[in-house]
């Protein structure tokens, strides 16, 4: 099971989407789910709305989105083993109630629902597109609060078999997604920092997304620079030097952008390789690319192979 998350804008859900069809491509039979129900996941997938009932949507692809009132039913129907389930009137209001009284209830429903699937083997991976940074520890960590909480008892059981799933290494992994921008580079190295320290739940991957390529690069830095020097001295006669002017100022600033990129990029990878983790840069793909989703899986097919 892999958890897919990112600060808001990063491109976290079209990284889980391509991964889903790269997965299923592979002939891995792949559940893919949305923990927000926005609906950004179906966008990325090209489909209809998805709901909490898992639906195939192209061969070894299944799609879901979490909705917690349907986890509650679930959680009741598998667990507590009331067959009456069906006939209970709205639970909003109960799991509003229960949550109220119980920090991590409503998030270990969610994650109860994607350990049951691992647990029972119904596929071979489960892909989440998760919680934004901010909010993916809560996520992750919650059957162990949960479990901090009640020594006894039933939840205490089940909290338990959640997190032997969520530890294993082996079996669970959070995938961060950031741009080389200061801000989402920056809470990504304190997301590594917190999942690390406060939870058990390992990290397996750290991917750049929309890296812009080199501008200008090897032998024609030196002839850049010699026009820019040309231009803005004087040296260079004022008919050229005006029509060159726009467009080297354009490419001063894109090769100073790329510049502060590499900065950043290097810090990703260095943080990552102390800490053993897989770190991947994806190049910038057009966004009002009508398949987006199919390119970036096509990257990542060339990068992981």
């Amino acid at each position: 099971m892999l958890f897919v998350t990112g600060k808001g804008g990063v491109g976290k859900t079209t990284f889980a989407s391509a991964l889903a069809q790269l997965s299923a491509a592979s002939g891995k039979r792949t559940l893919v789910v949305e923990m927000d129900n926005k609906g950004a996941l179906a966008h990325a997938l090209h489909t209809e709305g998805l709901q909490f009932a898992e639906r195939e949507i192209a061969p070894n692809l299944f799609a879901m989105a979490m909705n917690t009132e349907d986890s509650l039913r679930e959680y009741i129907r598998l667990f507590v083993k009331n067959p009456l389930v069906s006939t209970f009137g709205p639970l909003a209001k109960i799991l509003d109630f229960v949550a109220n009284a119980a920090p991590g209830v409503k998030e270990i429903l969610a994650v109860g629902k994607l350990c049951w699937e691992v647990r029972e083997r119904n596929y071979d991976i489960v892909i989440v597109d998760a919680e934004a940074t901010g909010h993916i520890v809560a996520q992750v960590d919650a059957p162990a609060i949960l479990s901090n909480l009640v020594q006894v008892g039933v939840i205490r059981d089940q909290t338990r078999w959640m997190q032997d799933i969520l530890h294993d290494q082996s079996a669970t992994g959070v995938v961060v997604v950031t741009t080389p921008e200061e801000i989402p580079v920056l809470e990504t190295i304190q997301l590594l920092d917190t999942l690390q320290s406060k939870t058990k739940v390992s990290v397996s991957a750290v991917v750049a997304n929309r890296v812009h390529p080199d501008v200008v690069a090897g032998g024609d830095l030196a002839v850049f620079a010699g026009l820019v020097s040309s231009v803005e001295s004087g040296m260079m006669a004022s008919e050229p030097a005006s029509v060159l002017r726009g467009p080297l100022r354009l490419l001063s600033i894109a090769t100073q952008r790329r510049k502060r990129e590499v900065g950043l990029l290097e810090q990703l990878a260095t943080n990552a390789k102390q800490r053993g983790v897989l770190f991947m840069s994806i190049l910038e793909i057009d966004e009002q690319e009508a398949g987006i989703t199919s390119v970036m899986s096509s990257v990542l097919k060339d990068e992981l192979s």
